[in-house]
């Protein structure tokens, strides 16, 4: 079909290269985006005298029908069209006739691609944001439920010092919590319009900028033209923040499968979220935290070739940027997918907090506070930490915690020990006395899992 670029050229763009220039197959996604912006652009053109009102109304009532048929599958994108932008136009003059022409009066493919690309990215960050704020839903009830569930908090993966399950929960739901202010920082720095930049230099057509970044939900216009055109620091800041987002569910999911492991039992994933083995019947594999795990370098890979790609390329527009979109779509999907599961993995998943308390007992997780204990009693911090030492390696060599050896037997140790020290080294001591802001004392998570549902509750920040 004849391109809306034809009337420089004398020959026919041969077919390969054609294939390789279109964008049909993937900028199709943001249809309506681009309906949007044109409906915008129309308007703005009535009430500039650019356009009749008639044309205006036939125009707008041509491009709600195309999308309408569209999306009730009566209208098919087909790669006979180049790109989105001339699938709507092409199918507008079919149906509208000459008004149908003006539809691109002030207006570049340019600007028309970039806004459409704003456009789908910023309801994307909305997306992802519900389903950021819905997985930290369920991270909070699971800390309200778990004040008092005992276990090891670890460094190195060896087990350190006791904490609750709410509070390793904690940890997770700041993480994602951060990310969620991510999205509200991009969608905030994005939130203006490229609309009316033209092909770089903007137009000699009195159009009004201001208007239709208002009709569109923007902050306002972009204020220079060339950059309009060639910015794609939104994607890469979505993209960087996507990576984030999939870094902290990989670790979660990391974490996960070693707690699912035989070794250490402190989960179970419920049958909805798991997989059997096709040779071994006894197995319950951890699939989805592990197919989150490995689809985070998916969308680092996404990153860094929208970083490699925009690296050399000189102002203003070059047909380069068309390589942000499959990746984008890619990764956003992949991440919206991968929020969706987890969080209900994590819903429905079953702790076995017995188990949790047991390993804390069994892995000396105590320690510490033996040797606080100890120093308490007046001895050198630098001595209490010697004698704990010996003290964990005859535990050791009897298979024993610290706080079931007898009082004869803390004694031959150091005779500092008293009958008072299994209150102090026991785990809800350990845990309870930790009042600090952020420690995992019940007082302090109670009042965290309080302030939580408080953020939870407030209104959204996005732009209705």
């Amino acid at each position: 079909m004849a391109q809306l670029w034809g009337g420089r050229f004398t020959k026919e763009t041969d077919q390969l290269v054609y294939q390789f220039n279109a964008s049909i197959s993937f900028d199709q996604r943001f249809f309506r985006e681009d309906i949007e912006g044109s409906i915008a652009h129309v308007v703005m053109l009535e009430k500039q005298g650019i356009l009749t009102g008639e044309e205006k109304d036939a125009i707008v009532k041509g491009l709600t029908g195309i999308r309408q048929d569209v999306e009730e599958g009566r209208l098919a994108i087909t790669d006979e069209y180049e790109d989105v932008h001339s699938f709507v136009e092409a199918n507008l003059i079919s149906r509208i006739g000459d008004a149908g022409k003006k539809l691109h009066t002030g207006r570049s493919r340019n600007d028309q691609v970039a806004l459409d690309m704003k456009l789908y990215t910023r309801n994307q960050v909305v997306e992802i944001d519900d389903r950021l704020k819905e997985l930290l839903q369920v991270l909070n009830k699971i800390m309200e439920e778990n004040l008092h569930t005992y276990m090891p908090g670890f460094t190195h993966l060896q087990k350190a010092q006791p904490i609750t399950l709410a509070h390793h929960m904690g940890a997770y739901f700041e993480m994602f919590k951060r990310d969620r202010g991510r999205m509200r920082d991009i969608y905030s720095r994005m939130n203006f319009s490229p609309l009316g930049s033209g092909a770089l230099a903007g137009t000699t057509y009195p159009l009004d900028r201001y208007y239709t970044a208002s009709l569109l939900g923007f902050e306002g216009p972009t204020d220079n033209s060339m950059d309009s055109v060639s910015d794609r620091d939104y994607v890469i800041e979505l993209l960087s923040a996507l990576s984030t987002i999939m870094m902290h569910l990989s670790r979660f999911s990391e974490e996960i499968i070693i707690w699912n492991c035989n070794e250490y039992g402190f989960v179970e994933i419920d049958d909805t979220y798991s997989t059997g083995s096709s040779i071994m019947p006894q197995k319950k594999n951890p699939d989805i935290a592990e197919l989150v795990r490995s689809k985070t370098g998916r969308v680092y890979g996404a990153l860094m070739a929208i970083l490699t790609t925009m690296k050399g390329i000189p102002l203003a527009y070059n047909k380069d940027m068309q390589e942000d979109k499959e990746m984008t779509f890619d990764a956003i999907d992949t991440v919206k997918g991968c929020l969706q599961l987890f969080t209900g993995m994590m819903e429905s998943m079953t702790f076995k907090k017995d188990r949790m308390e047991t390993s804390a007992m069994m892995g000396f997780t105590n320690a510490t506070d033996a040797a606080d204990y100890l120093v308490k009693k007046g001895v050198p911090f630098r001595d209490a930490h010697s004698i704990i030492g010996r003290l964990v390696l005859y535990c050791i060599d009897k298979g024993s915690s610290i706080d079931a050896l007898t009082i004869e037997e803390l004694k031959q140790i150091s005779a500092v020990f008293e009958e008072d020290v299994y209150r102090e080294i026991s785990l809800e001591t350990c845990v309870e006395k930790r009042l600090t802001h952020g420690a995992p004392s019940a007082q302090i998570m109670k009042k965290q899992v309080e302030a939580n549902a408080q953020y939870l509750k407030e209104g959204d920040w996005k732009h209705e």
